[in-house]
This record gives structure tokens, sequence and C-alpha cells, in this order.
């Protein structure tokens, strides 16, 4: 197996894991090939059996690998989405962060779920991601999320008056701190902690959430993942962000913001018996009663 290793740092109680999985990989004769800037932090730490090449870009990794294994938490996965990109190479996070919905291979796993890669023994968990489109270009090639889309204020406590369209026709006026578009994938992050109802993962769908509202009747919103969204911002401000994942740009309120399914997904590598429901029941605790 040819297997790129994605990573941005290592602390010095999870490096033995790394050291693990690494050995693991060598030990099946994989080829490995590792982010340059991350390969540059471990290089000292780690003793490898054989050579290694490096990579910085997406041109370096279409049709050259096998898979991708993102190494650290959920955000550290969401930054492998620009470097895969519409290639098609399957990403496998191995949680060495904290909550880990993305990065489900705990540190535990490690041997099991390499050694279920090797067998075959997975499956490609297709997920949709969301696409924004301005006359701008804001984001330009990376103009696309996986988790989320989000709007905030920049430089003021001032809420922000959103204006959204959902295929053209007018959904309403969002009196609040931001808005959040989110992707079933990102409906058990931000838009969560904001309210937002849980999406499974082929549900076909976004959810519209505004963050702290400041008429407490607005409500989240699902709708289809074929509907394209239009939003305006006003307020006081000249200034506002615009994220997508962890990436963000500042716009002003001339900018009209399209939002629509991308026309790419993303394969998520699930191991064994994993599924959605086992990560939200074993990551959001369901069912757990300290009384059993």
């Amino acid at each position: 197996m040819k297997i790129a290793l994605f990573g941005k740092k290592i602390s010095d109680q999870n490096l033995e894991y790394l050291r693990q999985l690494i050995e693991r990989l060598e030990a099946f004769g994989s080829r490995l090939t590792f982010y340059e800037p991350f390969h540059e932090v471990i290089k000292d730490l780690i003793v490898f059996k054989s050579s290694v090449d490096t990579f910085n870009s997406h041109q370096d990794l279409e049709g050259r690998v096998d898979f991708l294994l993102s190494i650290g938490g959920d955000g550290t996965l969401l930054d492998t989405i620009t470097l895969v990109r519409d290639s098609g190479i399957p990403v496998m996070g191995v949680n060495l962060g904290r909550l880990g919905f993305l990065s489900s291979i705990s540190k535990d796993e490690i041997d099991s779920a390499l050694d279920d890669l090797k067998n075959g023994n997975y499956i490609l968990d297709k997920r949709t991601l969301l696409k924004l489109k301005t006359e701008t270009d804001l984001f330009g090639q990376m103009n696309y999320a996986l988790n989320d889309l989000t709007i905030n204020r920049k430089n003021s406590t001032a809420l922000i008056v959103i204006h959204v369209w959902v295929d053209d026709i007018f959904l309403g006026k969002y009196w609040a701190d931001g808005l959040i578009v989110a992707t079933p994938t990102g409906s058990t992050a931000y838009s969560l902690s904001s309210g937002g109802p849980i999406l499974t993962p082929g549900s076909e769908n976004f959810v519209i959430t505004p963050i702290a509202p400041h008429n407490l009747t607005i409500r989240p919103i699902v709708i289809s993942d074929k509907s394209k969204i239009r939003i305006k911002v006003e307020g006081r401000d000249k200034q506002y962000l615009v994220s997508l994942d962890s990436r963000s740009e500042v716009f002003d309120p001339s900018v009209e913001l399209l939002v629509e399914k991308e026309n790419f997904q993303i394969n998520l590598v699930q191991t064994g018996n994993k599924t959605f429901f086992n990560t939200i029941r074993d990551k959001l605790k369901w069912g757990l009663d300290i009384r059993n």
C-alpha cells in the first residue's frame, strides 16, 4: 500500500502511538509519504526502518497514494480536505486529539484498524461538501467545506442582520451573532453546539442554524442539499468574516454569498464494525448512566 500521513504536531504523550502506527505500516511493507511540515516535526523523534517520501500539495498526492491517514483530531482531518480535493483518495482519521467525530480511530484501535485496512475490511463513507460562490472569488480554488460555512462578526459586538433566500425564495431575516450552514458531517460540530439537529451522513440535507438569534422563536431549519442558498449581510460594521471549516476570509456587505452542494464527495474510511450511530453513542455518551 502507498500511504500518505498528514499531521501538524505531536505531543510527548502521543509520540508512542505515532511510533506504533508507523511500525505497523512498515511491517506491512507500506510505502510512506509524509506531509513535509509534519515530517520536519517528527524526523528526529522517529527511527524509520525504510526510506520515506514527502509531499506538500494536492498535485503530489493525486494518483500516487492509496490512502491518506490524518494524525490528530477533527481539525487536522478537516485540513486534509484541501489536499485530497476531488481525487477520491480515502481518508482515515486516527484520533490523537480530544472528541474525534471524524477521526474515529482511537489510540487503542490503531493496530486493529490498520489490520482492517490491509485486509480490506472497511467501507468508504461518502461525505457531502458544500461550495461557496462569490463574485470576488473569496477562497479561490479552496471554496468548499466538509463541515460548514459560518458567518461571524469581525471586530464588533453588534448584531448582524443576515438575509437568506433558498432557491430564490426569501426564507427570512436573521438578527443574530452569526449564521451556520452545515452539511450532515458538520451537523455534529458548531451547528450542534448552537442548537442544531444531528443529520445522518446520507440524509442529503443542509441545516441552517443561527448563532444566538435575537428573536428566540427563530430556530434551525433543515433543507434539501439540492437547494441553492443565497445570503446577504447588513449591519453597522463594514467588514465581516466568512469561514469554510477552519479557513476564514473577510468580506463586506456588498458581497453576496451563494452556497450549494459541491459536485464531488470525500471518502472517509470506516473500519471494522464502526458506524455513524456507534460514533455518536460513544462520543456523546448516549445511554450512559453512572447507576449502570
